[in-house]
């Protein structure tokens, strides 16, 4: 039998090396060196054994009539990047307690001006937390950049949707925009009024175990203080603050698409309550949810489109009405065929009906 050839191990290629390539020469030793060293365009480094060429003398900035021009712009650049951040991180904060707070309301079964105490104890307990996040975030919106930041507060989108879901389960009517305005007005001042407490705590002085009370300013020290005038401008700003404390408001577009997803909510609410209960919410005898989310529809599908971001208008304008339909859809089953159905039935509201056109 012929067994396998032994395979001879490929030899190794040598690095082929021209002689006419010089080799780089380390200038502090006078070795050569492993390789070349690269400037940033790539280009190689050779000093042809001699010193290093000494650094270039750094060139003074030149200023003209124009430098504090555009210092000014880079620092107004710079504070509104802080204040966008900012007011990001804050909302974002705003939106998680929202959420929250929608979420504790879905757990109410019927409409009823007192919410079960469990519930109402976490609302008011998220809406503390609340107006705390809108004191901090008051300074940055005043005037002009209340509309300048609005993409930033989108926040305010989703407590509308949860203040207005709150005041539907208690009244079973729609909270008006400038109802809503006042009641956000009336967090941010609450919110300004803890942290101005907090405030005083931390500035008060801790008593010491013989509980002294502690000695009294100079007079040089206090003349020394008053003519600092830093001191000065900070307590006529805590003056300022102490008669008029900042708020925030809310604008047309925070109500509007607040109830557009208001509309959702109170689908849920729909189906999660008639499962339950075996009756549809509201007043069974005068008005139910059919009839105010039937209401609430028409009243947005005879409003003119609003000018500005129309996509944004039209996509939330379509939810609505999927979510109308299944409130309609979950209504009539329950009157037409209610009896035979058993006791936490809930219809599949994700099959369109029969003879809808397909878009």
């Amino acid at each position: 039998m012929k067994g396998k050839m032994d395979e001879a191990p490929a030899p190794k290629r040598a690095k082929i090396v021209s002689e006419g390539t010089p080799k780089p020469i380390d200038n502090s030793t006078g070795n050569t060196m492993s390789g070349f060293k690269r400037d940033r365009q790539g280009n190689e480094k050779r000093f042809n054994n001699g010193p290093r060429p000494a650094p270039k003398p750094k060139v003074a900035v030149v200023r003209n009539a124009y430098t504090p021009m555009f210092e000014q712009l880079r620092d107004e650049l710079d504070a509104h990047h802080d204040r966008r951040d900012r007011l990001g991180k804050v909302s974002r904060d705003v939106t998680g307690l929202s959420k929250k707070i929608i979420f504790a309301l879905q757990r109410v079964r019927t409409i009823n001006p007192d919410l079960p105490p469990q519930i109402q104890a976490e609302v008011d307990s998220r809406l503390a937390e609340i107006s705390k996040l809108l004191a901090v975030m008051a300074p940055d919106v005043q005037g002009i950049n209340r509309y300048r930041y609005s993409r930033s507060l989108m926040c305010l989108e989703e407590l509308a949707e949860a203040l207005t879901f709150a005041h539907y389960l208690k009244t079973q009517t729609l909270l008006k925009p400038g109802e809503l305005s006042a009641f956000v007005e009336e967090l941010t001042r609450q919110g300004a009024v803890v942290s101005e407490e907090k405030e005083k705590d931390k500035d008060e002085p801790m008593p010491d175990a013989s509980n002294t009370p502690a000695p009294a300013a100079a007079s040089g020290d206090r003349e020394a203080t008053g003519n600092d005038p830093k001191p000065a401008e900070n307590e006529q700003q805590q003056h300022q603050s102490k008669l008029a404390p900042l708020i925030m408001s809310t604008t047309e577009d925070d109500y509007f698409y607040g109830v557009f997803d208001l509309s959702g909510e109170m689908m849920r609410f729909a189906t999660t309550s008639t499962a339950l209960t075996g009756k549809m919410a509201g007043a069974e005898d005068e008005r139910t949810i059919v009839e105010d989310m039937h209401e609430l529809g028409s009243f947005f599908e005879m409003l003119p489109t609003k000018a500005g971001d129309r996509k944004q208008w039209d996509k939330k304008l379509d939810v609505m009405r999927q979510s109308v339909r299944k409130v309609e859809r979950l209504g009539y089953d329950r009157k037409i065929r209610g009896s035979e159905r058993p006791q936490g039935w809930v219809p599949d509201l994700t099959v369109d009906q029969p003879g809808e056109d397909e878009e």
